[in-house]
């Protein structure tokens, strides 16, 4: 059996008996980490990766704040720490490293992430977009047309030709797909050009990730720790949010089902987890909800660090077995409420007032109740959060260049591939017609007739009919749509 992780000790007890521990069977019901800031998440979030890494579980967790990756070196001991430990009755740890791969969308500071526009899907690009209802309609109108006429959208050139050309032969289209307004169009366009200047077209293109390389481990049976540098990412909220919900759903569309296992193939940390629910529509919510409780059955178990619990909508929250409550403030009178209700989210326990406790907490302390060997709640008990084995804090820019140097993934996704695709094929669609409407041109019409007006319409004829053949004859693809998968029916792609 999988050994528990040792997570907490409790306040009012120093005995071994004391200890806090993590069911490793039990860690696929997911879990929460919250709390104000400052008052001791990101050390939570390492404790708690650096015990699921020593179990040989694989983890992935984003950076917001730069000094997650402290993980990837040994810590070192010091008399403030062994002083505070020796006050809690708690031991040091044994000093060790985890085996860690580097991750960034804008390529800086990580091994670049990408993704094709085809594989995010109209949902989660409209989201990024920020598009209303209306052009969410045409977005899904350029998938669609993009699938039954077989070309890849890989990159958002692909996608800024396309919605170019559905937006010229709309009128063609109408009979087939609806309506499709310039306006539309035009405000699309706008918004993609918004994202370029985030740096965000650097996510879009290939080679797209593999999603089972986040699912390593090293030559000693530990678990890769992927980490995400995010602090950049941050400044686009719409993107980080999506980059995560991206990754999250490959997790589920490319995992086989296992059912329950003595632990988890993979544990997911959502850092910042309110911005994923922020201003999200209904549609996107719902379908957020059916993976979260769906990817249990795969192996996956997804945790999420934010701020305070109401963050986090109640049909989600109520998903989650494993909590974490580090101290809320209570200043105002919607803290107090807020405060009250995430209370109301633990079970309770007889001998402690958890609304008091929650605002009384220490730095490194927090109230904690996780699944028992039944999987139902403890007892919330309050506890110091214990030390990572790793170190605190940020690395050193060579370290970085180590690890980026000696992971399991280098040079395989620094090279960007750009091939053939959806504006490959447009261009060269348009170059065959304009070359095909001037040889008819020439040599399909009488010189009297041109001078005198005659016939003056063909040329004009032959170009439209060539639009139209053009339309429904693409190759030998013509009907056949690229299927994206099973999540298509979730996250709106057909890979």
């Amino acid at each position: 059996m999988t050994q528990p992780i040792y997570v907490a000790q409790n306040t009012l007890d120093s005995s071994p008996a004391g200890g806090i521990a993590l069911l490793p069977a039990l860690a696929c019901r997911h879990g929460l980490v919250a709390g104000a800031t400052g008052t001791g998440k990101t050390v939570t979030l390492q404790t708690l990766a650096q015990g699921f890494s020593q179990r040989g579980v694989p983890v992935f967790m984003a950076d917001v704040k730069g000094d997650l990756l402290g993980i990837s070196q040994p810590g070192q001991p010091n008399a403030k720490l062994q002083s505070r430990l020796a006050e809690r009755g708690m031991a040091l740890p044994e000093w060790s490293a985890c085996p860690v791969t580097c991750w960034d969308v804008l390529g800086k500071h990580g091994h670049p992430v990408r993704a094709t526009v085809s594989d995010m899907g109209p949902l989660l690009l409209s989201r990024l977009l920020g598009l209303n209802s209306t052009q969410e309609g045409v977005l899904n109108i350029v998938f669609r047309f993009a699938d039954e006429q077989g070309l890849a959208l890989l990159d958002l050139k692909d996608l800024r030709a396309l919605l170019n050309h559905i937006g010229q032969e709309a009128s063609a289209l109408a009979g087939d797909y609806g309506h499709v307004s310039m306006a539309s169009v035009g405000a699309i366009l706008r918004a993609l050009l918004g994202l370029e200047e985030q740096g965000a077209d650097q996510f879009f293109g290939e080679p797209m990730l593999n999603i089972h390389d986040l699912l390593q481990t090293d030559s000693q049976g530990r678990g890769v720790v992927n980490v995400l540098a995010a602090t950049q990412l941050m400044q686009t909220p719409k993107l980080y949010a999506c980059v995560l919900l991206w990754l999250l759903s490959e997790l589920f569309e490319q995992l086989p089902e296992v059912g329950d296992l003595p632990q988890p193939k993979m544990v997911f940390f959502f850092d910042e987890a309110h911005l994923l629910f922020s201003d999200a529509p209904k549609v996107l919510l719902e379908k957020i909800e059916l993976v979260v409780r769906l990817i249990r059955s795969k192996g996956v178990g997804v945790y999420f660090v934010t701020q305070n619990p109401l963050d986090i909508p109640e049909s989600i929250l109520g998903q989650l077995g494993n909590r974490i409550q580090h101290a809320l403030r209570a200043f105002t009178p919607k803290d107090q409420k807020a405060v009250r209700v995430a209370a109301q989210t633990m079970r309770a326990n007889p001998d402690l007032d958890l609304e008091t406790a929650m605002t009384e907490l220490g730095v490194g302390e927090a109230l904690v109740s996780f699944l028992n060997d039944q999987g139902t709640p403890c007892m919330t008990q309050r506890a110091w959060i214990a030390p990572p084995a790793s170190q605190l804090g940020p690395i050193t820019s060579q370290q970085l260049q180590t690890l980026l140097d000696h992971s399991l993934v280098a040079g395989i996704y620094e090279k960007h591939i750009d091939r053939e695709s959806a504006f490959e094929h447009l261009k060269a669609r348009s170059m065959s017609a304009e070359t095909t409407v001037a040889e008819a041109g020439q040599g399909g019409l009488k010189p009297s007739a041109l001078s005198s007006g005659k016939n003056s319409k063909e040329p004009e004829s032959l170009l439209a009919a060539f639009a139209k053949t053009a339309i429904k004859a693409v190759g030998t693809q013509v009907g056949r749509e690229i299927v994206r998968g099973v999540l298509g029916s979730v996250f709106g792609r057909r890979r």
